[in-house]
């Protein structure tokens, strides 16, 4: 074991101190001082150091936050005091009579000063410090037992590994509790990104982070765009802490993130003014919340008044009047998708909700139907999930009819009936038979959308047409179809037909990120597509490249690293990759043209209609050094609209955002 030098020891501590300093102001303060360039400099500099020092390691060394190894299960963690439910209330007149029982129970007059904050949308969880360093964390549980996820909450970046040193020696077992959340702007982004790769979308922001919370792969979790908000801690009797207020105050000094709507309120009225403006702003904010959390502020009375069952008696959670509506499941079918995942969709007796007529809902897998224990003709509980994508909340057993059957998962794929499976650490079951008619259809439409070969007029209707009549069974059979093969399809006339064969042909030139996202490889949606077009600059390359070079491009990791190698493995999908350029296609290299000097930094929300798909506005920004999301938010620098322009302009008006057109965009570039 070669031991480090003094200067090599105090470069070492002095990069975990820079880099800790820095993850405060990026993901805390939200205020950051050096580039991702420089940031990156520093990283790697550690784990220079780490690489040949081993034993330097600590789990407080920044290095630990990018994920253990996978774990088989979840330890089950006894908490030493038990992490309470609380008591709801939904109106003003709830709320007055849960503040008269705490002036009875303290048999005092004055007005009692609550602390609010508001009730996110999350997953509980306790991290636990020792000595000042982050040993232990677990989820919530049932509140007395939770499991433990330190290796996953490791990961985020926003929570502390290690605290002041007065800290750790003024409290050397510290209990920090709170919420691990998804803001909605991250949210959509991972949705479409997971939808670009093929996979289904998570449900909703708390689904979402509760998901990532729990895969038994902390690099998965790693990925995952996670934030830690503390609102407490376990023991109330610590020496400086009298109070709530103080706690907060503290818990921002060590380097926590805490909400910025927490407020100091004396009385009740002042508390009730402040659940109706966060009522108001509830859908301003970036993350979800489902109420306001009010508690008694000072500790003291806390322990005086006590708790009833699993409920403190000194605390409420306020709830906001739900946005839900009632419905009938009239049916479940089972849709395949491109990449064989078998997805449960309810059939709904079509029911308004959030302004929107909801007629399907997605019940995700196995495992949500088994939570739900769905029974055709049940009674539901819908709503809008992040007001997009229709959720099944709960099921009403009360209203459920004498006769219904519980819906069972197929054991066969409803498509082609070969058997389904579920792939170890996976929630979804998938048909692995590769002429499935529904993955066919699937890949074929995949195959021929404008991010891929963009074949105008290829349809779902025309796809499932093609594959009937076995005029396809692959998607490179499309570059060897005839006019004549096409014309004594439905609803096909002359003209359509040859505007068909023009798109194909014009496809053939498709340039490398479009083909490489069309091939359909598990986990390569547009992004990736792009990111190794870039790096490899030709496709033969991208063909023979082997695992670890590919885990070292940006975006790509060792999922879809090892999805791109067994695809390329594969004889059919070699064979198909030649009958391709049999058929004409090109595979040309590729050179990025991404100019920094004009868009570089700058990001974008498009919306509306205009004069090209929004696809090729996309690329152009891209091109040009910008970035393109998905959602208005504070970060937004313009947003590009075209004709009959959605809620992204009304929120971009709100928030100031420059608004441009395609002219002012061309000028700009």
């Amino acid at each position: 074991m070669t031991l480090p030098d003094k200067k090599t020891l105090a470069d070492y501590e002095q990069l975990k101190e820079k880099i800790n300093y820095h993850n405060r102001l990026y993901y805390v303060d939200d205020h950051p001082e050096i580039s991702d360039a420089e940031y990156d400099r520093l990283f790697d500099r550690l784990l220079e150091i780490e690489k040949h020092y081993p034993e330097l390691v600590t789990p407080d060394s920044p290095s630990q936050r990018v994920g253990a190894e996978p774990s088989k299960k979840f330890e089950p963690v006894r908490h030493r005091l038990p992490m309470l439910s609380l008591q709801k209330v939904t109106t003003v007149e709830e709320f007055a009579e849960f503040d008269r029982r705490v002036h009875e129970a303290l048999e005092i007059k004055e007005d009692i000063t609550y602390i609010t904050e508001p009730k996110l949308d999350g997953l509980a969880v306790e991290l636990i410090y020792e000595k000042g360093l982050f040993v232990l964390g677990a989820t919530r549980g049932d509140g007395v037992t939770g499991e433990n996820i330190t290796a996953n909450l490791r990961t985020i970046r926003n929570i502390p590994l290690k605290l002041s040193k007065q800290a750790a020696r003024d409290y050397p077992l510290l209990e920090v509790r709170g919420e691990v959340i998804m803001r909605k702007s991250a949210f959509e982004k991972l949705n479409h990104k997971l939808l670009e790769q093929g996979f289904s979308p998570l449900a909703n922001t708390r689904n979402g982070a509760a998901g990532s919370l729990r895969q038994l792969d902390p690099k998965i979790t790693a990925s995952r765009p996670l934030l830690f908000f503390a609102y407490g801690i376990s023991h109330t009797n610590l020496k400086g802490l009298p109070d709530q207020k103080t706690t907060f105050d503290f818990l921002i000094k060590e380097g926590f993130l805490t909400n910025e709507h927490i407020r100091l309120l004396k009385g009740i009225d002042k508390t009730e003014k402040e659940f109706t403006r966060l009522t108001e702003i509830r859908a301003e904010l970036d993350y979800d919340i489902d109420g306001m959390v009010v508690k008694v502020n000072n500790f003291a009375w806390q322990e005086i008044l006590g708790q009833i069952s699993r409920a403190p008696r000194w605390a409420v959670a306020w709830k906001f009047k739900a946005e839900t509506a009632e419905s009938v499941i009239q049916n479940v079918e089972f849709s395949v998708g491109r990449t064989g995942v078998i997805t449960p969709i309810a059939k709904l007796k079509p029911t308004r909700v959030s302004g929107v007529t909801v007629s399907n809902a997605s019940l995700h897998n196995e495992d949500e139907l088994k939570r739900l224990d769905v029974h055709l003709g049940d009674t539901v509980i819908i709503r809008r999930a992040g007001e997009v994508i229709p959720e099944v909340l709960e099921v009403v057993i009360a209203e459920r009819p004498a006769n219904s059957h519980r819906v069972k998962y197929p054991l066969k794929c409803p498509s082609c009936g070969e058997k389904i499976i579920r792939l170890e650490g996976e929630a979804a079951h998938r048909c692995l038979n590769p002429a499935c008619p529904a993955q066919i259809e699937g890949r074929l439409i995949h195959f021929a959308s404008k991010s891929g070969f963009d074949i105008e007029g290829l349809g779902d209707k025309l796809a499932r047409q093609l594959i009937k009549e076995k005029l396809v069974s692959e998607p490179a059979d499309l570059f060897f179809l005839k006019k004549e093969q096409l014309l004594p399809l439905e609803l096909m006339a002359d003209k359509k037909a040859q505007n068909l064969i023009e798109a194909i042909a014009r496809s053939r030139k498709a340039d490398l990120p479009r083909i490489i996202n069309a091939l359909g490889i598990i986990g390569v949606g547009e992004t990736a597509a792009r990111a190794l077009a870039e790096y490899f600059g030709s496709f033969k390359k991208l063909m023979t490249a082997d695992r670890e070079t590919l885990e070292h491009i940006p975006g790509i990791g060792n999922v879809i690293a090892n999805n791109i190698v067994s695809f390329f493995t594969v004889d059919s999908n070699r064979r198909m990759i030649e009958k391709m350029k049999q058929g004409g296609v090109v595979f040309p290299d590729y050179v990025s043209v991404k100019t920094e000097g004009r868009l570089a930094g700058k990001n974008f929300v498009i919306t509306g209609t205009l004069s090209q798909p929004r696809n090729y506005f996309k690329k152009l920004i891209e091109d040009n050094g910008g970035k393109v999301s998905a959602t208005v938010s504070g970060n937004t620098d313009f947003v590009l609209m075209g004709v009959d322009p959605g809620s992204k302009f009304d929120k971009a008006k709100k928030l100031g955002i420059t608004i441009i057109d395609e002219n002012e965009l061309r000028k700009m570039i």
